[in-house]
């Protein structure tokens, strides 16, 4: 069989979404797991116990979740490794940026899920670190230019880095667009070896996906 070739940026990226590889998400094992199968980044979500305590939850928290300080000493024995926090309250955000220090975090660490509604928590109450915005995209078929230009001038005014979306909406005029303007283009949550061949046919400039090991294989 042929091998597919792909341009990808230099510093392409791909995360290890929670719970990858049928591992419990938002734990210790999924972290191990997704570091493993070579994944640069791992993804874990982020809530509040109601005494303000960061924990590893999708949904609101029942106090059996495992503390972001706990995850936080797994990475940080990962050298390089990375963490997309995946913001899911932004109840007490401003107890992140110093935890991440205490292991060494404060450069690898980044938000996304981050929407219009959490924007001005995020500025406000964790300004050091930098995040994704949230965006949903229309599909292909409605993707002007005009609509594709104002996709980059919201990422800009939201003062993010770039932006992170599900691949439904994935093309390569948005990804060309965003890159013309010097935006990384962050795109999830990519399962199947055929859409991930899909995907990395337009460059982006990260891919999230639940298998990382498929993810591994493509790449070598």
């Amino acid at each position: 069989m042929k091998k597919q070739a792909f341009s990808l940026p230099s510093d392409f990226t791909y995360t290890a979404h929670t719970g990858c590889v049928k591992t419990k998400d938002n734990s210790p094992e999924s972290i191990e797991t997704g570091a493993g199968f070579g994944a640069d980044i791992i993804e874990i979500d982020l809530h509040f116990l109601p005494d303000g305590t960061p924990v590893l939850s999708h949904d609101k928290p029942n106090g059996n979740e495992t503390p972001l300080e706990e995850a936080f000493k797994t990475i940080c024995e990962f050298e390089k490794l990375k963490v997309n926090v995946d913001v899911k309250s932004v109840d007490n955000l401003q107890a992140i940026y110093p935890l991440a220090k205490k292991y060494g975090l404060e450069n690898r660490i980044f938000y996304t899920g981050v929407h219009s509604g959490f924007l001005e928590a995020v500025k406000k109450d964790s300004p050091e670190i930098t995040y994704y915005l949230n965006v949903n995209v229309k599909k292909p078929r409605y993707q002007t230019k005009e609509y594709l230009q104002s996709l980059v001038d919201e990422v800009k005014k939201s003062g993010a880095v770039g932006i992170n979306f599900n691949q439904k909406g994935a093309t390569k005029k948005l990804v060309d667009i965003f890159h013309q303007n010097g935006l990384p283009v962050s795109i999830w949550t990519v399962n199947r070896k055929r859409d991930m061949l899909k995907i990395l046919s337009l460059s982006p400039d990260n891919i999230t996906t639940r298998r990382p090991d498929k993810m591994q294989k493509i790449l070598k």
